[in-house]
């Protein structure tokens, strides 16, 4: 089956609003069927892991996918290296009527690594209504929205609608690349919307995190003669046990009305060459997670100081910052806001505007000046998890929501 459509040249920059042809493309894959091939396509964040296969790692395999659909929609779109072979994928959409608005629409194209998982991380399997896979709810189900939600805006050319900048972005699970690239490059918009899993509901804010690793060393020897070395192990175990005192005493130092309490969290914990060697390097992985105010800086040296008052610690350790993503504060875009929550109701039928734990790049757009919400199918208690999966019912809904947001 064709289909006629307005569509861009091909060219290297961005289309202008006056520079179209007319051509014919094959009708799209529904939603469902669109997400089904994200997910089949592994595009696993190693954050720092060597021992991942090369088939498995990175946003390629999707930032090829979507280059073949924004080709066969007939757009011009900018494939972007932030990292060798890891690119942010932009399109743009220009209405012939004046534009009211522009929106930028961004979600990350990677996930997180499949460990223990119990179904087949890449299968998309379905089942009573369930998508099932790695992915499939953080965040490939809206990429899958956004991406519909734009390419019925190039079919359909609606007059009075928004100007629409669709944006995936590499790395959000881990060192927030994609999104600081894209905000370094110049792309601006009067609104952005974010795509988390949110049950369709609107999250105007979110803690931030800060992540480092911390790194004891010893003396290596056979472990037949302990006393002759030093385990860099032994050393740790000292440290992470004064690191559950200080999170404990983190947490109910302070609270935020909207975001809650700080946390902190030892995540990775790595030392040691073999069971018949006293180890002579460890290492451990921190998460701590910021509200709005704490600087990155401080929160690293308030603990290097707590660790170095603490008369078990007598020796040397060393602290190698990661990186850091700022908590997102609910300011601007108040119009907006209202607006997406009256679409939503009009939808879903109502909404909540909230404040979350997690960190996600709305945080770095809103730092460039850029009003910003997080939304999206989905429930984050489902990310993330062995059995990741999404409600299919809740895709047409959110690719209804955000056209409307862009048209109405």
């Amino acid at each position: 089956m064709l289909r006629k459509v307005v569509v861009f040249p091909p060219r290297r920059s961005l289309p202008q609003r006056n520079d179209r042809r007319i051509a014919y493309i094959k009708v799209m894959k529904t939603l469902p069927e669109f997400l089904a091939e994200l997910v089949r396509r592994p595009s696993i964040n190693p954050m720092g892991r060597t021992d991942l296969p090369a088939e498995l790692i990175h946003e390629s395999r999707i930032t090829q996918f979507l280059a073949e659909q924004f080709e066969e929609l007939g757009v011009v779109y900018e494939r972007i290296a932030v990292q060798p072979g890891r690119e942010n994928i932009i399109a743009r959409y220009s209405p012939k009527s004046p534009v009211p608005f522009t929106l930028l629409l961004e979600a990350h194209q990677d996930t997180v690594p499949v460990d223990g998982m119990i179904v087949e991380p890449f299968a998309a399997q379905v089942q009573d209504g369930k998508l099932y896979g790695r992915g499939s709810c953080d965040v490939k189900a809206g990429i899958a929205v956004m991406f519909h939600t734009f390419a019925r805006l190039v079919r359909e050319q609606p007059v009075g609608s928004a100007e629409v900048i669709l944006a995936f972005t590499i790395d959000e699970e881990h060192t927030f690349l994609g999104v600081q690239h894209l905000m370094k490059s110049g792309v601006r918009a009067d609104f952005a919307i974010v795509a988390e899993p949110t049950n369709l509901n609107i999250v105007r804010g979110h803690k931030g995190v800060v992540r480092w690793q911390l790194h004891t060393e010893g003396v290596a020897c056979h472990s037949s003669r302990p006393e002759d070395g030093v385990s860099a192990i032994y050393r740790m175990a000292r440290i992470i046990v004064a690191l559950e005192h200080y999170a404990k005493q983190l947490q109910a130092s302070r609270h935020d009305n909207f975001l809650g309490s700080p946390t902190f969290s030892v995540g990775i914990v790595q030392g040691g060459v073999s069971p018949n060697t006293v180890p002579d390097k460890c290492k451990i992985e921190i998460d701590r997670r910021v509200l709005p105010g704490e600087k990155p800086d401080d929160v690293v040296e308030d603990v290097n100081r707590y660790l170095r008052s603490r008369p078990e610690i007598d020796f040397p350790f060393q602290i190698v910052r990661q990186q850091a993503c700022p908590a997102l504060v609910p300011t601007g875009g108040d119009d907006f806001v209202k607006r997406l929550g009256e679409v939503i109701d009009s939808v879903a039928g109502s909404h909540r505007i909230m404040g979350v734990p997690y960190g996600t790049d709305a945080s770095t757009i809103r730092e460039a000046g850029i009003p910003v919400v997080v939304f999206g199918p989905g429930d984050i208690a489902q990310a993330h998890t062995k059995n990741e999966w999404i409600e299919l019912a809740q895709l047409e809904q959110a690719a209804e929501i955000l056209y409307r947001f862009a048209t109405e």
